[in-house]
């Protein structure tokens, strides 16, 4: 009794003993912080909010609906998540008609009746609006079908078929037809039935054919695919002990894919290549283009489309004016590095912000013009384009209200590592702030825009799911509760987020961890984060929840960690997103050396006591520094790294780097393998043999050519059954052990 009163006592008059991390505790990631609520969605009616959670150690994700009128929330079974009807502003005028399980289903919004319509035993897409409201499209294979929702019987609109080099009839062929009226009458009706429903073409129509809203334009596209090589996987771990090969991407190329547009008249069954050669520094007709999905209007025979040359340097937006079969140039951006940014897509084919504002009359998308992501609108009478938005912040996402007098943005006006939620007024451009609390807000507006549903988190809490009245923004009301007592008993520190001035002048920012004085050790470590587009030096929850709890547990026993947006990250525009084109391994390493002596100049840390260490680019540039820069870091330990940027994928890898054949000097200066004789500092590579993103060929290569080299101190830990992202939280405790084991061993 008197020992348990004395813990307490203890407990009550020294709060800051706290109970130690341990790494096989914060390595269960969500299974120690606590299954987060994923995705919230809407019912039509805005009754119901939908989300879900994946419990640790559970091959099924469990579903959840909560009941605003009686705040109640329940568990939903697999068959009622399958059925469930939800809100998609971007589908308003198909938001109770939708494909399910291979039929066609129809919400009574009044009732709520589903009624189902089952037409076809094959696989059919593509739902697409008409102006009769009775009437919807579907695409089977190349064919369109017209749905008609009050009687449920469908008829053909067109199909497609690429025309066949048919052989000349046999002699004997020809004389059944001449001998016999059956077969010869029969032809006829065949083809009587099929007339102006089938267009033979000289192409292979690729991907979604879309048909206008009054039925009488087809828009499709031809694609021509590059030749490609898709790489195998070897498994050698499995149920019947013999390796298997797993098919996966292929390695970046020297070809682009390349696509052409074509405009259908259905009536006048005529089908025409639309001519875009006089698109602005086209430069060749023969240059490669991607099209993305045209926006028709609702009133006017014209569509938007947003055309992107294949290497992704420039970015055309036209209107397609269906009856002159005309391509009118409205918006042309180029980068002399890669399109990209906030709301523009930095991969060819990704759909970007766009839309009418009024519809056939004006439009709204995102420009980098200066230098930072923002909303434009252009009339298309006038011509003229107007920023809606404009400042040293980005516009990370834009809405536009149902009754288009608005736009709902989310954005880091306040600091680039936040993410807010504020209201543009577009007549006057008055920006009005709704929820800007420290931190970052995932937004799901009610279908009638009263309500808000929205995911919020800080660094120090993780994301659930809120629920406010726009008209009483202050009475916040929290839906889920998700984190486990165990994760909540901790003291978790809040990292600070700092910025310091780069060699170059420039701004970078980083988040520090930053230990009492009386039990700082004076060594320190660099985090660097993985790429693709992303920021960590930010104010609310890291996607990196494991490292930042393993960075509390460094911070625990005396390190200082530094986690720093090297140039490329997300959040700070075009020049810092761009800052690596040709030469990846370059500025961002060298933001990493001015961290360093960031690190020994304003927090005494002993510059012979710095570690370096991160996962995919963060592997990259780990090895980068101990390659390129040997005796700035006292040791480094690369996770899943980019060896050899020639074997990554084309997407990510084209755009900064061009081709292998183009400009193979980027290539060669980017590549950590090329530099392998710098190394001399202790480097312990770890990487999952399963890999399907970055090769475990990668660090195989690596391997040889330091044992070619004659390379000493460094070592290597595989993981059999492991891909890019780990699942075994037995694979991340020995993962982070080892690093953890370097650190203790080479910076203490």
């Amino acid at each position: 009794m008197k020992t348990a009163l004395f813990f307490l006592l203890y407990f009550l008059f020294f709060p800051w003993c706290k109970a130690q991390l341990k790494l096989d505790q914060i390595m269960k990631g969500e299974g120690f912080i606590g299954a987060l609520p994923q995705n919230p969605e809407w019912s039509i009616d805005g009754k119901l909010i939908y989300y879900w959670k994946q419990y640790p150690d559970s091959a099924q994700k469990t579903f959840y609906v909560y009941q605003t009128l009686n705040d109640k929330t329940r568990v939903l079974g697999q068959d009622e998540w399958n059925n469930r009807w939800v809100w998609n502003s971007n589908l308003a005028q198909l938001q109770n008609v939708r494909i399910n399980d291979q039929h066609v289903e129809l919400l009574d919004l009044k009732t709520q009746a589903t009624k189902r319509i089952s037409l076809f035993s094959d696989d059919f897409w593509n739902l697409q609006h008409q102006t009769d409201p009775s009437q919807v499209i579907i695409q089977r294979g190349n064919n369109l079908v017209q749905i008609d929702l009050v009687n449920g019987i469908s008829a053909q609109v067109v199909s497609y078929q690429k025309a066949q080099n048919k052989k000349p009839k046999s002699v004997l062929a020809a004389a059944e037809v001449e001998l016999f009226e059956s077969i010869s009458s029969a032809n006829n009706v065949q083809n009587k039935g099929q007339k102006n429903r089938i267009k033979i073409t000289d192409f292979d129509p690729s991907g979604a054919l879309q048909l206008d809203p009054t039925g009488k334009y087809v828009i499709l596209k031809s694609e021509s695919e590059p030749k490609e090589v898709l790489t195998e996987v070897p498994h050698f771990i499995a149920d019947d002990a013999y390796v298997f090969n797993q098919k996966a991407r292929a390695k970046v190329h020297d070809d682009e894919p390349s696509e052409k547009l074509y405009l259908h008249d259905l009536k006048s069954d005529s089908l025409v290549e639309l001519d875009y050669n006089n698109l602005s520094d086209l430069n060749s007709k023969d240059r490669a283009l991607i099209f993305h999905p045209v926006i028709f209007s609702n009133s006017k025979p014209i569509a938007l489309c947003d055309i992107r040359s294949a290497d992704n340097k420039d970015r055309w937006i036209v209107l397609i004016d269906l009856i002159s079969r005309s391509i009118i140039e409205l918006e042309h951006q180029q980068d002399s590095a890669w399109i990209g940014g906030p709301g523009i897509s930095s991969w060819n084919f990704q759909i970007a912000t766009l839309g009418w504002v009024s519809d056939g009359e004006s439009i709204f998308f995102q420009s980098e013009q200066t230098g930072f992501s923002h909303l434009y609108l252009l009339d298309l009478d006038t011509k003229n384009k107007k920023a809606l938005t404009n400042g040293n912040f980005e516009v990370h996402e834009a809405v536009i209200s149902k009754n288009a007098q608005s736009f709902y943005l989310t954005c880091n006006i306040n600091h680039p590592g936040v993410r807010d939620f504020w209201i543009l007024d577009i007549a006057s451009q008055k920006l009005v702030p709704l929820l800007v609390d420290t931190g970052a807000y995932e937004i799901k507006l009610s279908p009638n825009e009263k309500q808000i549903a929205y995911r919020f988190s800080t660094s120090l809490k993780p994301w659930e799911i809120y629920l406010v009245e726009m008209n009483n923004l202050k009475k916040v009301k929290q839906i889920t509760h998700s984190t486990t007592s165990a994760f909540e008993l901790h003291d978790w520190q809040a990292p600070q987020v700092i910025n310091f001035t780069a060699s170059d002048g420039n701004q970078v920012y980083a988040r520090v961890y930053k230990p009492d004085d009386k039990i700082k050790n004076g060594a320190a470590i660099l985090f660097v984060h993985g790429a693709g587009y992303l920021q960590n030096a930010h104010h609310f929850w890291s996607q990196y929840y494991r490292e930042y709890m393993f960075h509390q547990m460094l911070l625990d026993e005396g390190y200082t960690v530094l986690d720093v947006d090297y140039r490329a990250s997300e959040g700070y525009g075009r020049d810092y997103r761009t800052a690596i084109y040709r030469h990846m391994g370059g500025r961002d390493l060298e933001d990493f050396l001015d961290a360093k002596n960031l690190l020994v100049s304003t927090y005494g840390i002993d510059e012979n006591r710095i570690g370096i260490y991160g996962g995919s680019y963060g592997g990259f540039i780990t090895l980068m520094a101990l390659f390129t820069a040997p005796g700035e870091f006292a040791c480094g330990a690369a996770l899943r790294a980019v060896t050899d940027w020639a074997h990554y994928n084309h997407e990510y890898t084209s755009n900064i780097l061009n081709t292998p054949k183009k400009d193979p000097e980027a290539y060669r200066q980017s590549s950590p393998i090329f530099f392998a004789e710098g190394l001399q500092d202790p480097l312990l590579i770890l990487h999952g043999m399963v890999d399907d993103n970055v090769q475990f060929q990668d660090v195989v290569r690596l391997n040889q050519r330091l044992i070619e080299l004659g390379k000493k101190n460094w070592w290597m830990a595989l993981y059999p059954v492991e891909r890019h992202g780990f699942i075994y939280s037995s694979s991340w405790v020995d993962e982070y052990s080892r690093i953890y084991n370097l650190f203790e061993t080479y910076l203490k």
